[in-house]
């Protein structure tokens, strides 16, 4: 990793993109205090989060801090699509389980999923654990609703006299039973999907692979105002603009970037750059058919100099593609392949034996422990990159890469976009 440009930061810009995340992001400035003031306690330095000075622009908030003897000051942006998740979460629930069936035809038939096993089986898991726990919920509805019409038939066959009209009569209300009965369950179901999240995680994989690769419409203009926003922020007197793309935020960060790149905004004059992908589902997208604008995008930037790009997850978090190249297993690597620097968090030991027995089963949380504190942090740590005085270059020059990493070409296919 080298440059021109300075490696010490004092006022910095960050734009966070968040994966699939129907909240408001709040919830990240909200995280961001509490994990902060906890890693600054652990580690030694001080860190503050305000309110931004002005109310433009998207959600965030600005940290003033003291580490390693330098302050700084740095202004967080949410990059939200929240309102594009929600609105891809209202499917009904017939609707769903259509959305179930099509989405794992797509995975199967192009043969994507078997790809996928051959690289971690922790996401693979996680993308069949929506369709078994709402096929279990199916299930378990159409049991109970024909264990309630039999009865309700058995019961009205005691109370009601014979006839035809009667034994009509007394098989629509068994029929209506059963019916109500199953659909209450499986709105009871996506009622509580807070404590099962299937239906969260189905509509999540649908949207990722219902054009097969191709990026939603909607994805696409949202990602081109992001872009304006950080081009803005690349021609501001600022030390480092940080774009920080967490789970399948990361591939949107790629093509924003690629596209800014392109377009001319990073200027060999302007603030350094630095791209910092966690705990990322590229694969999920770039292993489909026609996902030819996503590839292209992953091999432009995996050989550019005007960035610094940095890929950390960590293979105790099973919703990620823990330390999967994702330009190399995508079969996109250019000869002059520079990045990502691909390593671990390694949760094993930068979480202590109580902690990591804390978090080891929830699955969930343990995908946004890179935005957390470590009680035994090693030399990833979230708030010294997105608060601290060096850039994302400087900090990691010299890293090497985690000898585990996957960086194999995987996908069947590797199309890129003209």
């Amino acid at each position: 990793m080298t440059t021109n440009k300075s490696e010490q930061v004092r006022c910095r810009r960050v734009f966070y993109i968040p994966g699939y995340d129907p909240i408001h992001p709040r919830r990240y400035r909200e995280l961001y205090r509490k994990e902060s003031a906890e890693q600054a306690e652990v580690s030694g330095y001080k860190i503050e989060i305000e309110r931004k000075t002005t109310n433009s622009g998207p959600y965030g908030w600005r940290v003033s801090a003291m580490i390693e003897e330098q302050a700084v000051t740095t202004n967080i942006d949410v990059l939200d699509w929240s309102g594009i998740v929600r609105t891809s979460m209202s499917n009904t629930i017939v609707a769903t389980y259509l959305h179930l069936v099509r989405t794992a035809w797509i995975y199967i038939s192009t043969g994507t999923l078997r790809r996928l096993m051959r690289l971690r089986k922790g996401p693979v898991i996680a993308a069949l654990y929506p369709v078994g726990m709402m096929l279990l919920q199916l299930v378990l509805a159409i049991l109970a609703g024909v264990a309630i019409h039999w009865g309700v038939g058995r019961a009205e066959a005691v109370v009601l006299p014979g006839g035809p009209v009667a034994a009509w009569i007394s098989d629509g209300v068994a029929l209506a039973a059963g019916v109500l009965t199953g659909y209450w369950i499986l709105r009871w179901f996506r009622a509580h999907d807070g404590m099962f999240l299937a239906y969260y995680l189905m509509q999540n994989f649908t949207y990722s692979a219902r054009l097969k690769g191709i990026i939603p419409p909607e994805i696409e203009a949202q990602m081109t105002e992001f872009g304006k926003l950080i081009a803005r922020a690349l021609a501001e007197d600022v030390d480092e603009v940080l774009v920080v793309g967490h789970s399948s935020g990361a591939h949107m960060g790629v093509s924003i970037l690629a596209d800014l790149i392109r377009a001319g905004h990073v200027r060999a004059d302007g603030p350094e750059i630095g791209f910092l992908t966690l705990g990322h589902v590229v694969p999920m997208v770039s292993f489909l058919p026609h996902a030819q604008r996503l590839r292209a995008d992953l091999r432009y930037l995996s050989a550019r100099d005007e960035l610094a790009w940095v890929d950390v997850s960590a293979p105790g978090d099973g919703c990620a593609f823990a330390l999967c190249d994702p330009v190399s297993v995508t079969g996109v690597a250019p000869e002059d392949k520079k990045w990502p620097l691909v390593f671990s968090a390694a949760f094993s030991k930068t979480l202590s034996p109580k902690r990591w027995r804390e978090l080891r089963w929830r699955f969930f949380r343990l995908h946004f422990q890179y935005m957390c504190a470590f009680d035994r942090p090693g030399d990833y740590d979230y708030f010294l990159i997105t608060a601290g005085p060096q850039t994302l270059r400087a900090r990691f020059s010299g890293r090497e890469a985690s000898k585990t990493r996957i960086d194999v070409p995987v996908s069947k296919y590797t199309s890129v976009a003209a």
